[in-house]
C-alpha cells in the first residue's frame, strides 16, 4: 500500500446526549495513509461490531470507552486482514480483532491486537465470543449466580446479549422467560432459543404477563432495556431475587432521564440485591469463558443470529438500528 492511499472515515460530527442518534452526527471524511511505526500492523476492515455503548462512547458518559469526541474517528471493534507488518509476531494475511474504528485501514500497535483463526466461527468473535458473549457470561453467573430450577427474566432478550443470557440461563438449568419486540422475535426465542414462554412488549401488558408466567416470582433478573419491563419486574421478583443491570436501551433517546424504578422499595420486601454491571474486570477469565461458550455453540447448544449489514456508506444507518429495534440478533456491517 503506498502512503499517499486515501482512508476513508466515518468522524464524529455531534454529541447526542439527552436525544436520539443522527445520520448528521457523522461525517464522511478522507485521510491520507500515514507510514507504520515500528511494532504497528496496517489492517484492512473487513466487519464491524455495534453496540449500543457506543451511544453512551459519544456522550462521554463515565464508564464507557473514552476518546469519543466530535472530529474523533467514531470508535469501533472489528475484525480484519492484516495488509502491512511491523510486527514480528503477526503476519500479513492475518486476520485480527482490534479496535479498527470507523474507517477501511487502521494502523493499530500489534500488540492491541488479537489473531483469529479463519474459520467458520471467524464473525462470532464480535458476538457469543466477543463482549457480546462475555457481557452475557460473566453479568448472568457473577452478579444473576442462577440455580436449577430458578425463574429467570430477560428483557431485551432477541438482541445479541439477551439472547446469549437465555441460553446460558437454560443451559444452567433455568426456566427462561424472554421480553422482546415482535411475534418474529418471541417465537424465535421459544421454537429455538428454549425459553419457557416469550412476551411481547409490542402487543401485550408486560406486568400481566409476568404475573401469570411467573406465579412463584422471578428469581433473576438480567435487564438491558429499563424502563416499563424493569418496573413490571420488579414488581414480581422473588425473595433474595438477583436483579443485573446490564443496559438501559429505553432511556437512551430521552432527553430528560425518567424517574427511577417504580417498584424499587421491593427490593426492600424480598431482600433482593440489584446491581449494575460492566465487562471490565473480568479480562484475565475471559480465555477460560470463550472456551465454555465455544464448546456450547459446536455442540449445538447455542445457536447466534447475525443482523450483516454491508457497505462503508451504511455505517452510521446500521448503529442507529439498535435504537429502533430493527436488529435481529448481533448487529454487524460488511464493509
Amino acid at each position: 500500500m503506498t502512503d499517499t492511499a486515501i482512508n476513508r472515515q466515518w468522524l464524529i460530527n455531534g454529541n447526542p446526549r439527552g436525544r436520539a442518534l443522527a445520520l448528521s452526527d457523522f461525517k464522511a471524511h478522507e485521510a491520507a495513509v500515514q507510514p507504520l511505526a515500528a511494532g504497528q500492523v496496517r489492517v484492512r476492515s473487513e466487519y464491524l461490531s455495534f453496540d449500543p455503548s457506543q451511544k453512551g462512547q459519544m456522550e462521554n458518559i463515565r464508564g464507557y470507552t473514552s476518546g469519543a469526541e466530535v472530529g474523533n474517528v467514531m470508535s469501533a471493534r472489528g475484525i480484519g486482514e492484516v495488509i502491512e507488518s511491523r510486527h514480528p509476531g503477526i503476519e500479513v494475511g492475518a486476520k485480527v480483532m482490534g479496535a479498527v474504528d470507523w474507517q477501511e485501514y487502521a494502523s493499530l500497535d500489534g500488540a492491541t491486537v488479537e489473531v483469529l483463526p479463519d474459520d467458520d466461527l471467524l464473525t462470532a468473535n464480535l458476538g457469543p465470543l466477543g463482549g457480546t458473549g462475555l457481557t452475557a457470561y460473566f453479568g448472568l453467573l457473577r452478579i444473576g449466580r442462577p440455580e436449577p430450577g430458578d425463574t429467570i427474566v430477560v428483557s431485551g432478550a432477541a438482541g445479541a446479549v439477551g439472547s446469549m443470557v437465555v441460553q446460558i440461563a437454560r443451559i444452567l438449568g433455568g426456566r427462561v422467560i424472554g421480553i422482546a419486540g415482535g411475534p418474529e422475535k418471541c417465537a424465535w426465542l421459544v421454537d429455538e432459543l428454549g425459553c419457557a414462554a416469550a412476551i411481547d412488549y409490542k402487543s401485550g401488558n408486560i406486568k400481566r404477563r409476568l404475573t401469570e408466567l411467573c406465579p412463584g416470582g422471578i428469581d433473576v433478573f438480567f435487564d438491558n432495556v429499563g424502563g416499563e419491563a424493569l418496573n413490571a419486574a420488579l414488581a414480581r421478583i422473588a425473595n433474595r431475587a438477583r436483579v443485573v443491570i446490564c443496559g438501559g436501551i429505553s432511556r437512551y433517546s430521552e432527553e430528560t432521564l425518567p424517574p427511577g424504578p417504580a417498584n424499587y422499595f421491593n427490593i426492600v420486601f424480598r431482600q433482593a440485591i440489584i446491581e449494575g454491571f460492566l465487562l471490565s474486570g473480568y479480562e484475565k477469565e475471559y480465555g477460560v469463558a470463550r472456551r465454555r461458550i465455544t464448546d456450547w455453540i459446536r455442540a449445538g447448544d447455542i445457536v447466534y443470529r447475525e443482523d450483516m449489514q454491508r457497505g462503508f456508506e451504511n455505517i452510521p444507518s446500521t448503529l442507529l438500528r439498535l435504537f429502533s429495534g430493527k436488529n435481529f440478533g448481533k448487529q454487524l456491517l460488511q464493509l
